[in-house]
Order: C-alpha cells, then sequence, then structure tokens
C-alpha cells in the first residue's frame, strides 16, 4: 500500500474528493474515485466519499494500492479489417469488442495487441501500450481508426487532430426524429457529477461540437450522419442523449432496451464510418470508408421493413 498525508489547499475549497484527489496526486478521477470507494481517503479523521467535498486548511490523508501497469498483451482478432497500409500508417476497420489500447480494468482484445500479434511494428515513443494510437473508438463502437507506425506520422496525426483537420464521420440510429433534421449539437461534455464511467453534459466540462443530418427517417428512430468537430469521450452518445435522441442499444444513455432487443442489437448502433486526412508521408489528403457490419444491416433492415419508415428530406 502507497499513503499521503497533506494539508488541503485553499485552491480546492468545496471540490469534489475525486476531483481534488485528481489535481493533488495526479490520479486519474476514474482511480481517485476507486480509492475512495475503498475507504482510502480521511478527512480531519472522517471517511469520505468521492462525492464528498475538500475543505481548504483540512488534514487529508489517503491509501491506496498502485494499479499494475497495462501492457500489450499480442492477441489476435481475426475481424480486424486492415483497410490501408504503408510505412508510414495502417487504416484498421476496428469490430465491436475491441479496446483501442490496454488499460487497468480491461483484459480483452486491443487494436495495438492485434496489430502486433499480426506483425505489425509499431515504432513511436510514449507509453508502449499506446504506442501509434492518435484517436480512440470505444469498445462497443465500430469502424475506422489510423494508427502511425513512425514517430513522424504520430507527430503529424497527433496534430492533426487536436487541430481539427481530421474528418471524422460517423453513422448513428437514434431513437426518434431529431429537430430540426439538420443541426449542430454545441455543449461542454464532461464526467458525469453521479457516475465515474459515464459522461454529461455539464457546465465546467470541455468545449464540444457535433454537428448531424438525418438521411433516412423509420418509425420511432432516424439514421444520422455525424461529423464531429471535437473528439471527447463518448461524445455523440452523450450529445444525442441530452437532447432526448439516444443511439439505439445504448441503455447507459438512457435507450430503450425493447427497440434493441427488437432489432436484434447487442450494443449502440455507431459506426465510424469515413475517416479523411492529409497523409504524414505524401501530404496528400486521403479518404478511408467502411461498411456497416452485419449487425447494423440487420437492424436497418427490421426498421426498413416497419411502417412509416421513409427516407427524411432534410431540405
Amino acid at each position: 500500500m502507497q499513503s499521503r498525508s497533506l494539508m488541503v489547499p485553499d485552491g480546492l475549497e468545496g471540490m469534489r474528493v475525486d476531483a481534488g484527489l485528481s489535481k493533488l496526486l495526479g490520479f486519474s478521477r476514474t482511480f481517485a474515485a476507486e480509492i475512495a470507494a475503498s475507504g482510502g481517503v480521511m478527512q480531519d479523521g472522517v471517511t469520505l466519499s468521492k462525492s464528498d467535498r475538500l475543505h481548504a486548511g483540512a488534514w487529508l490523508d489517503v491509501e491506496w494500492k498502485p494499479r499494475e501497469e497495462p501492457r500489450v498483451v499480442p492477441l489476435a482478432v481475426p475481424d480486424l479489417g486492415i483497410i490501408y497500409d504503408d510505412d508510414h500508417i495502417v487504416v484498421i476497420d476496428k469490430p465491436t469488442g475491441v479496446a483501442a489500447h490496454p488499460s487497468v480494468g480491461w483484459d480483452g482484445p486491443t487494436v495495438v495487441g492485434a496489430l502486433s500479434a499480426a506483425g505489425f511494428r509499431i515504432a513511436t515513443s510514449g507509453a508502449p501500450e499506446r504506442q501509434g494510437i492518435v484517436h480512440r473508438l470505444d469498445v462497443g463502437t465500430s469502424g475506422l481508426m489510423v494508427v502511425a507506425k513512425t514517430e513522424r506520422a504520430y507527430t503529424h496525426l497527433k496534430r492533426a487532430f487536436k487541430e481539427r483537420t481530421v474528418e471524422k464521420i460517423y453513422h448513428a440510429v437514434v431513437q426518434g426524429h431529431p429537430d430540426p433534421l439538420v443541426g449542430t449539437i454545441d455543449a461542454p461534455i464532461g464526467r458525469h457529477p453521479n457516475h465515474s464511467w459515464k459522461f454529461a453534459v455539464v457546465p465546467e466540462g470541455k468545449e464540444s461540437v457535433t454537428h448531424y443530418e438525418t438521411l433516412e427517417a423509420f418509425r420511432g428512430a432516424s439514421l444520422l450522419e455525424i461529423h464531429l468537430e471535437t473528439g471527447r469521450t463518448h461524445q455523440i452518445r452523450v450529445h444525442m442523449a441530452a437532447h432526448r435522441h439516444p443511439c439505439v442499444g445504448d441503455p447507459l444513455y438512457g435507450a430503450d432496451p425493447t427497440m434493441a432487443k427488437r432489432l436484434g442489437l447487442a450494443r449502440q448502433w455507431l459506426h465510424a464510418r469515413g475517416l479523411g486526412f492529409q497523409h504524414p508521408g505524401t501530404g496528400e489528403w486521403v479518404q478511408f470508408s467502411s461498411p456497416y457490419p452485419a449487425d447494423f444491416d440487420h437492424a436497418l433492415a427490421v426498421l426498413r421493413d416497419t411502417p412509416d419508415a421513409g427516407v427524411a428530406s432534410p431540405g
């Protein structure tokens, strides 16, 4: 076990325990919440929960068990699609159930491990378990990812994502019919105030901008094309849920489980459909696309066979 005893500085007065520990000790907010949940945080002798508040000048005692560092485990993913490959990058079509990289608490397959098992060598600096990863998709989200194979490509692509010059196109089936049919959601996203594993639209969140267009309307659902300006964790899922149109098959953010069951879905209908960027080696603009997985095609077929389904007219 490790421990620290320190005084709460004035700048953390009134801050939640998980957020305060993150700033004080450099933990992730999720790990800080786990420490609090295990009874490892005391303020002036009183055990705190993650949502309790810190008080300036109080004495804080923190005890925790260090996490084991995640490591890359080469593990083949037979349905990992290789869309494009050269000396600089590899573009993959990620199936559902695969994480972008290893992390604490995840022992399933990863993109980094799958590429290693397939013989790819990703030579970049940074944490070994994240080498080459310049952006991520949720475990349950399928579709396109680009992975850097050289330090030059890594630096170039990280800058491109930061400067928002990468074109990221997603398709999503959401509950209901957004009004208007074409629009922009500009709302800050941060960690959910009551659930450490969820995110939400919160005033103190980071800038998050989502553009959407209705491609097809069905009875009780819509197929959207979504362009992301920013790339926050769960951004599409949070923004659509905040507008009362959660992704079908996404119970974490309020989707109706009966609809998912009717459509044969075991995950959220959200797919990274298109990806475009300046190639780090040639400087040319490159564009890639990914077809829908079989479970998404099936869900669309069921929706299109439902009375009152039809093509929307976004104008």
